[in-house]
């Protein structure tokens, strides 16, 4: 098959208490699976299509079939989302960030506090699914965005530095309704290292063989 679901880098519950073994285990296994199958099963019906990865088929929407469009949109995007989030998080992670990314958010935002508080808020803010993202042009210049569903920034021309997924199905095992509460836990996990490949690529120009998004 053309897209293959990635194992998850740690286990179920290397991200507890921020993250419980449950919701992992659904996240990854069943929502991440069942993008890749339907994306699989959309592609199928347009075999021209196999060779492209997931983040070229969302980078160029309008390039891809209209019978499909919708599926790839929809399930490419949380294929090439998931892939990514996985990797910027990690067991004993997050604290202050460290090298080029802390320098840039310093820059944009003024301080890592103040970033926090305005990234979380867009995430609070997010009316129903989606994400909320840093996101980055090649000059190196961030935003904060949102998108709702699965789409990508890499769809309006943004390479996603980080995001945090906030579809009910990545907290409400443990937070219910409490975004928020989730959104500012969320922190503790996140994987600054990976975080700052990211940014390197994108200011490099080599996010299309970034290997977050890499062809699987």
């Amino acid at each position: 098959m053309a897209h293959e679901l990635p194992p998850l880098p740690y286990s179920y519950d290397a991200l507890e208490p921020t993250i419980d073994k449950q919701t992992m285990t659904l996240h990854h296994d069943m929502h991440h699976g069942a993008y890749v199958k339907n994306l699989n099963a959309a592609i199928e019906k347009h075999p021209e299509l196999a060779s492209k990865s997931a983040d070229e088929l969302i980078r160029d929407l309008n390039a891809v079939p209209e019978d499909i469009r919708a599926a790839v949109r929809n399930n490419g995007g949380g294929h090439v989302n998931h892939s990514m989030f996985w990797k910027i998080m990690k067991p004993k992670g997050g604290g202050d960030p460290s090298g080029e990314i802390a320098q840039v958010i310093q820059k944009t935002f003024g301080n890592f506090n103040d970033f926090k508080t305005k990234f979380n808020d867009a995430g609070t803010k997010q009316f129903g699914s989606g994400w909320v993202w840093l996101a980055g042009k090649s000059s190196g210049e961030v935003q904060i965005v949102t998108t709702p569903n699965q789409d990508n920034p890499l769809s309006q021309g943004l390479f996603p530095i980080f995001g945090n997924d906030v579809w009910e199905h990545a907290y409400y095992l443990k937070y219910n309704n409490r975004r928020p509460e989730y959104l500012a836990a969320w922190w503790n996990v996140l994987n600054w290292d990976e975080i700052n490949n990211r940014y390197k690529a994108l200011k490099s120009g080599k996010t299309t063989q970034e290997p977050a998004l890499a062809h699987r």
